[in-house]
């Protein structure tokens, strides 16, 4: 094998496939990165069994071959070296890797032990990566991180012909965001459980090109899910189980007591001053009235802080507590000005909704449920 590729083109795709790779692999040969050289690409793969990532980028190549090494290691002196090019070539039984004076020589892992990458499902349809991007990052923040409830650490993928739901709960919250993409087939029905991890690394990488979703087995949980687009392809195996019926969670309008109107940015900023007196497991209080909401954190024992924000509340004056971290994050995902409070009860949860002006039609897009902690008397 002979090759050579841009620096830059090279750090990130081998840094890309990289991330994928476990930390702590199971068996050592799965640390390591397939490198293959042919027909003007250099093509970059790993495989944990879960989850498989792959990207070809152009290269000038002089001599075929294909190889495995350490990928971390690979990763770690492409993004090192000194010049605009880098050099890959075999030197007996051993890759040298090469960028002006720099020269590395790493040993290769045996190539046959190495599992072969799963194939891509069918294609079930292609979604724009920019609305695939923002949606997921509109909802990853509400998915789990305990690996020992894993249903909880996936998000819901949710296909209905040319819409596209996600949901992510860790059961405290819940995010819900739709959107529309192109299916093969106009009335295609399924739902996947994929790993937000996963799934909000490969919306990142995949924002500026269209990407093809590919479903496996989606009717009985099981199977892969797998995306391609922009020279990246990856897959990965679905979570086992059932997600919760969340929702119910969402209140249907005519159960709305109360509706507050405010500006994302005023309200972030007073939730980040006010909760810095807070204690760990304390909630920041807000009391919703006409024109105003004040929120207050605190007690006369240690350190107290209050704040006034501006609002429009439609409904009955309303007085409740969140967790500030629950809340900001809410915030943070809704991705527009003004935010939209809807509440049923002071202790039942709450959907947010994000709006671009207060008379926004397309405010049902997204949701994101926070439920209220309590607070004393």
């Amino acid at each position: 094998m002979k090759v050579r590729v841009g620096r830059d083109v090279l750090a990130e795709a081998v840094g890309w496939v990289a991330r994928g790779l476990p930390a702590r692999p199971s068996v050592p040969i799965l640390s390591g990165m397939v490198v293959e050289a042919a027909d003007g690409q250099l093509t970059l793969s790993g495989f944990d069994y879960e989850s498989s990532t792959q990207v070809s980028v152009p290269a000038e190549v002089g001599d075929d071959g294909r190889v495995l090494v350490s990928g971390r290691l690979l990763a770690g002196i492409c993004r090192s070296m000194p010049r605009d090019t880098v050099e890959l070539s075999m030197v007996g039984a051993r890759v040298q890797v090469s960028s002006g004076g720099s020269r590395f020589m790493l040993q290769t892992l045996p190539l046959g032990e190495y599992p072969s990458l799963p194939e891509l499902p069918a294609a079930g349809g292609v979604v724009s990566g920019e609305v695939l991007a923002r949606s997921v990052t509109q909802v990853v923040t509400a998915a789990g991180r305990d690996d020992t409830l894993p249903v909880f650490t996936g998000v819901k993928v949710e296909i209905r012909g040319p819409v596209i739901t996600l949901l992510a709960t860790d059961r405290y919250r819940l995010a819900v965001r739709s959107f529309e993409w192109a299916p093969a087939d106009p009335e295609l029905e399924a739902d996947a459980l994929v790993p937000a991890k996963l799934l909000a690394e490969l919306a990142k990488t995949m924002a500026g090109h269209d990407v093809t979703l590919a479903l496996g087995s989606t009717r009985t949980g099981d199977g892969l899910i797998g995306f391609e687009g922009a020279g990246r392809r990856a897959t990965s195996r679905l979570i086992d189980g059932e997600f919760p019926k969340v929702r119910k969670l969402i209140p249907a309008p005519a159960a709305i007591a109360s509706s507050v109107t405010v500006p994302v940015a005023a309200l972030v900023e007073a939730v980040k001053r006010v909760s810095l007196v807070a204690e760990r497991t304390s909630p920041v209080r807000i009391t919703f009235e006409e024109g105003t909401a004040t929120l207050r954190a605190g007690s006369g024992e240690e350190a107290e802080a209050s704040e006034p924000v501006e609002i429009t509340l439609t409904g009955e004056p309303i007085a409740t507590g969140f967790n500030p971290a629950y809340l900001l994050e809410a915030l943070g995902a809704l991705g527009t000005p003004l935010a939209r409070l809807d509440f049923t009860h002071p202790t039942k949860p709450v959907n947010l909704t994000g709006l671009r002006a207060p008379d926004d039609e397309s405010a049902g897009a997204s949701a994101y449920i926070v439920v209220p902690m309590r607070v004393a008397g």
